[in-house]
């Protein structure tokens, strides 16, 4: 087995990187918090520093700690920042990238962006490749990838090895490797290389490797930073809606995916009323008239009672929120890595208890022999169906109490041992969740590194090949995992016809990448009782106008109408699945805001896809802002409706700040309204106690020069304007 060179600077590492891979740097950084930005930064000032050496860095997601641009975005942030990133380091190709000052011989190409953020920026959107998460490594292969990086977790054995975990990343790096494994062997010159930060959880499954698997290894306790944490953002009243009709999307028994973001919370949140305040929850689908309209929906393909049997978590992206829901008993549907016995528990014929009529199941199905050899103990002792102190030994069951036997079922002797001294007690090496990588708040990471060995390998990290995909040598086992399947996925836009926009522009310009969406939208047309659920708000600001995201049609789609299936705004639920074209409108037209129902069925008549007479159904003429604030008001207290329902980052005061900011931001987007701004701030006087406080937190409490004077005179004025709304 070759060692890793270990080296103690980024810079000494680079060196030998460009010692192994020659003149050209073609260099892969995983999606997120796993990239190690001291050696990404060492090689992009090499590269930087030397016209002669192209560069291309092919990642996703890339994270930044928030600055803001005005005065003001940066006095609220950088305090912020520097609580909550403490001493993350930004990479320097992405402040270059934003500054438009990447030198000409750099490339940087990511398949997936923080949505909006690249809108516009032409190095960006021209180097964008567009891959499903599950071709990523099989396009890094086909660009000539020759060095792949990854922060890594390390962990000192007893003997003075060591072994790694992959952590937050194990999604593309291990089907990377072994492809770039393979191109050594026909010759090229590869590497592959490891940062090591203790900060980040040591996860297990396909995330765990050994040192050999890397060629260097970074190793410097003083380069190891916080693990980048994304705040949480506030959970609207339309987003409580929405997690509200999902959360009864979702099967007793069966499997769960869903994404980062509010909307991800709200159904997070939602399915935790479901299980611990089912009164409350019943109350407010009956209040917002959705058991009336929705109810039998629900009924049919999720349901609104508790969970008994709790859900499995097979998702390309483990989020803090499932591990609320671990706790809160909806996740503990356990999983196992072998077809007898995943199958023998779908269809109820074992339980996770051990009995002898456990045994009697695997023998039925020829799992096991009878009598026993040595390979069927093996079996039974790795998954806790026999105690571990039992033993074969020269043709013979050896039991924890000295006794051998032949290991026959059918021998009443051998049996009563068995349940005298040799059963196990429950099964053993089972999963509650899969997943391919993680990102959260930094509580969801101190969470992650307190858990022991045995909490933390009930979550098992693996692939987005395994993850996303269902073909493959283990489909008939993830069939298994994945009955019932809820892929809950999130759009910007839904054509009448079905078909959703999630991922760009009709002009081309990319907000953010397929990633796994399509993956699990097709996946779950595939699996044995799978739903896709594509949710989205029912309407969006676009040029300082309130549209309709639900609309006729669009010149970009990130998925096909024909696999339409479940759509959820906060307005209800469509059904599309095996619909026709009209009755797919009908329904869609039930779920849209009804400012825009007539203008939407009107396009509809006009391209002969409903009929000339067809009206909205009354009940569904209401779905409008103030009816359904109406509804949820008795509802909206901290515990059963709260805007953070995870958690929340900011402060009282920041929360207060960052509400005016937005809302400031809004009044002053055309010139007349910072001109009314100004005029209205100048004349309001000067700043006084009532809003002292949040101009302390500002640095404005006392402004010296003449533009922190302006500043502090506008917050002000909006901080009194938004506490006179409240």
């Amino acid at each position: 087995m070759t060692r890793p060179i270990v080296f103690e600077t980024p810079e000494a590492c680079v060196e030998a990187i460009l010692g192994k891979v020659k003149d050209r740097l073609r260099v892969g950084a995983p999606l997120g918090a796993g990239k190690p930005n001291h050696l990404l930064n060492a090689i992009y000032r090499r590269a930087k520093g030397d016209p002669r050496l192209p560069l291309t860095i092919y990642t996703a997601l890339t994270l930044q700690r928030p600055s803001g641009k005005s005065l003001l975005e940066r006095r609220f942030f950088e305090p912020f920042a520097a609580r909550v990133f403490g001493d993350y380091p930004d990479l320097d190709y992405e402040i270059d990238r934003l500054a438009g000052t990447l030198p000409t011989h750099i490339r940087i190409s990511e398949f997936y962006l923080p949505p909006g953020k690249f809108v516009g920026n032409a190095s960006t959107q021209q180097d964008y490749i567009s891959s499903n998460y599950t071709h990523v490594a099989r396009d890094l292969e086909l660009r000539g990838l020759n060095v792949a990086v990854q922060q890594v977790a390390e962990r000192r054995l007893p003997d003075g090895t060591s072994r790694f975990s992959l952590s937050c990343n194990p999604d593309v790096a291990p089907d990377i490797i072994a492809s770039m494994r393979k191109r050594e062997l026909r010759g090229e010159p590869v590497a592959i290389v490891a940062q090591v930060n203790n900060n980040l959880p040591y996860m297990f499954g396909e995330a765990e490797v050994g040192p050999e698997t890397f060629d260097f290894i970074v190793r410097n306790p003083a380069q190891e930073y916080r693990v980048f944490g994304p705040p949480k953002l506030p959970v609207s009243d339309a987003d409580h809606m929405i997690g509200l009709y999902v959360s009864g999307l979702l099967r007793d028994g069966g499997e769960l995916q869903v994404g980062i973001g509010a909307i991800g919370d709200a159904v997070v949140h939602a399915l935790q009323l479901r299980q611990k305040r089912n009164e409350a929850y019943r109350a407010i689908w009956r209040d917002v008239d959705a058991e009336a309209r929705f109810g039998e929906v629900a009924k049919n393909i999720g349901g609104l009672e508790p969970l008994q049997q709790g859900l499995f978590i097979a998702s390309e992206m483990m989020i803090d929120g499932f591990l609320n829901l671990i706790d809160d008993g909806v996740v503990k549907r356990k999983v196992y890595d072998d077809i007898y016995l995943q199958r023998l528990l779908n269809e109820g014929r074992i339980a996770e208890h051990v009995s002898l009529a456990t045994l009697d199941a695997l023998l039925d199905v020829q799992a096991i022999g009878n009598p026993w050899n040595g390979a069927d103990v093996e079996y039974l002792r790795h998954f806790g169906l026999v105690a571990s102190e039992l033993v074969y030994d020269r043709q013979s069951v050896v039991l924890p109490d000295g006794s051998r036997h032949l290991g026959d079922l059918t021998n009443p002797g051998f049996r009563q041992a068995l349940e005298n001294s040799g059963l196990g007690k429950t099964l053993k090496h089972g999963a509650v969740m899969h997943a391919g990588f993680f990102l959260g708040p930094q509580a969801f990471y101190e969470r992650l590194r307190q858990m022991s060995d045995d909490e933390r390998r009930l979550i098992q990290m693996r692939t987005v090949t395994r993850i996303n995909d269902l073909y493959g040598s283990t489909e008939e086992l993830d069939r298994l995992h994945r009955r019932d399947a809820r892929s809950v996925n999130t759009a910007m836009m839904m054509t009448l016809l079905g078909a959703a926009v999630s991922d760009g522009l009709e002009n081309g310009q990319v907000i953010s990448g397929v990633g796994g969406q399509y993956n699990f939208v097709a996946m779950a047309h595939e699996i044995e009782g799978g739903r896709s659920i594509i949710n989205l708000r029912a309407t969006g600001e676009r040029g300082g106008k309130i549209r309709s995201n639900i609309v006729w049609n669009y010149g970009h789609v990130t998925i096909p109408r024909h696999l339409r299936d479940l759509v959820v705004t906060e307005y209800g639920i469509a059904d599309l699945r095996a619909k026709t074209d009209a009755e797919c409108i009908m329904a869609l037209l039930n779920i849209a805001d009804s400012r825009f129902q007539d203008s939407l069925l009107q396009q509809a008549k006009q391209a002969g896809k409903i009929a000339a007479d067809y009206r909205i159904p009354e009940a569904h003429r209401h779905n409008l802002p103030k009816v359904y604030l109406a509804q949820l008001a008795k509802h909206k207290t901290a515990e059963v409706l709260p805007a953070f329902p995870l958690g929340c980052e900011f402060t009282p005061d920041e929360l207060k700040i960052a509400k005016a900011l937005k809302a400031l931001k809004k009044r002053t987007a055309t010139t007349t309204g910072k001109l009314k701004a100004i005029a209205g701030a100048l004349t309001s006087g000067s700043p006084a106690a009532d809003v002292a406080p949040y101009l302390t937190r500002m640095g404005l409490l006392a402004p010296k020069t003449g533009e922190e004077k302006l500043y502090a005179r506008l917050l002000a004025a909006e901080l009194r304007r938004a506490a006179a709304a409240a």
